[in-house]
């Protein structure tokens, strides 16, 4: 049964493989994908995820005892 499955997944491998490489637009479209994608996270993480432990820490140990202390405390 292991040999077979084995069988299988190279199988679909391997139709995924030579459909890739068979591919002229959908490369393209890919690598537009892929930019368009890394595009967007790199925004998101400018303007929505600011670095706020290096803006209000000065050292790199105070920023471990901030964590820590938060990491610690319970809310109720």
């Amino acid at each position: 049964m292991h040999n077979r499955e084995n069988g299988i997944l190279k199988r679909a491998l391997s139709m995924y493989v030579d459909g890739f490489r068979s591919m002229t637009v959908g490369r393209k479209l890919w690598l537009l994908i892929g930019i368009k994608l890394a595009i967007f996270f790199l925004v998101l993480k400018l303007l929505f995820f600011p670095d706020i432990l290096a803006r209000d820490y000065d050292s790199d140990e105070a920023r471990a005892e901030a964590v820590r202390e938060a990491l610690i405390i319970k809310n109720p």
